[in-house]
């Protein structure tokens, strides 16, 4: 998937867990970066900087083959 900055996106669960990022940090996965809404602020390189949510949370990078748009 293409993003840019600016697109509202959610992350891939099945993706993310299966990942090499996944398998060398806590694999909890926190429920928003799968059921809410997150807007890409930055990209660079295979990487997406991603705010989720109006809830005080960290921005997060993330692959953007591990990114979906937001329906």
């Amino acid at each position: 998937m293409a993003v840019k900055k600016g697109d509202m996106v959610r992350a891939i669960r099945e993706k993310l867990e299966n990942s090499l990022e996944a398998k060398a940090s806590d694999t909890r996965f926190p429920s928003y970066l799968f059921d809410s809404k997150g807007e890409i602020v930055d990209i660079k390189g295979d990487y997406a900087l991603v705010k989720f949510g109006k809830v005080p949370t960290p921005n997060v990078w993330l692959r953007t083959d591990q990114l979906e748009q937001f329906k």
